[in-house]
């Protein structure tokens, strides 16, 4: 039996869409009701792909950016998307310090010993 992927957002309105029928293809039984879609359902194609290159690199951020020719920065920002799309809240404070200070070390302003430093902090 083909089966489509769940659509999270309705193509019409964009509103969330809702599971009404539920059906096992084994014994036939089909159950109706409501039924919230699984959060990473309601991820668009590009977020689900971005989650397994990640799960598949096992989080290693570096061969996530080999196997989808992105930037470290792009590679953060794509997590930082799933994560918030999936309902949880994305500390940018912490990232624009992050990023602050790799740009001082990337223009030698400190050493990269008072960068580690200034990030282990």
């Amino acid at each position: 039996m083909m089966s489509n992927p769940i659509l999270s957002k309705c193509p019409v309105c964009g509103r969330a869409m809702h599971v009404t029928r539920m059906y096992c293809v084994g014994c036939k039984t089909t159950i109706e009701g409501t039924f919230e879609p699984c959060k990473f359902c309601q991820l668009d194609e590009e977020q689900r792909q971005f989650v397994e290159v990640f799960l598949t690199s096992r989080g290693n951020i570096k061969e996530v950016e080999r196997l989808l020719g992105i930037s470290y920065p792009t590679v953060r920002n794509r997590l930082d998307t799933v994560i918030e799309a999936l309902g949880y809240r994305v500390e940018r404070e912490q990232d624009s310090r992050r990023k602050e200070i790799l740009e001082a070390l990337s223009k030698g302003e400190i050493s990269s010993e008072e960068a580690i430093k200034l990030l282990r902090s």
